[in-house]
């Protein structure tokens, strides 16, 4: 399976954003996904996790309140809103998918990883 991830940008601090994870190849269905960051300097840090049906997420706890996971497996996508960001929101972020288990922390955990969306916040 193969993820596209988009729909970073620049935007000011207290603005929101909404990235995509567009599969392709395979269906996402059966799979849990996660979306991580990562910061310059810094390790690949977990953000949020949905499982297959999207009935059950997992946020890292700093984010839980400001952002919100979905997915439409439909359309074979899923999505991670972001509201009130702060500038240490800064990092590119990467979609993942588990084909294992689900609310996996670790990015060993994940099989499938897409090419990451850079988002920047401002102060």
């Amino acid at each position: 399976v193969q993820l596209q991830a988009f729909g970073g940008g620049l935007v000011q601090a207290g603005g929101s954003l909404r990235l995509s994870c567009a599969a392709s190849g395979r269906t996402i269905s059966r799979y849990s996904m996660g979306w991580f960051r990562q910061a310059p300097g810094k390790e690949r840090e977990f953000v949020v996790a949905i499982n297959w049906s999207g009935t059950g997420t997992y946020y890292a706890n700093s984010e839980e309140g400001r952002f919100t996971i979905s997915r439409d497996n439909a359309k074979n996508t899923v999505y991670l809103q972001m509201n009130s960001l702060k500038p240490e929101d800064t990092a590119v972020y990467y979609c993942a998918a588990d084909t294992v288990g689900w609310g996996q922390r670790t990015p060993r955990a994940y099989n499938y990883w897409g090419q990451g969306t850079q988002v920047t916040v401002s102060s």
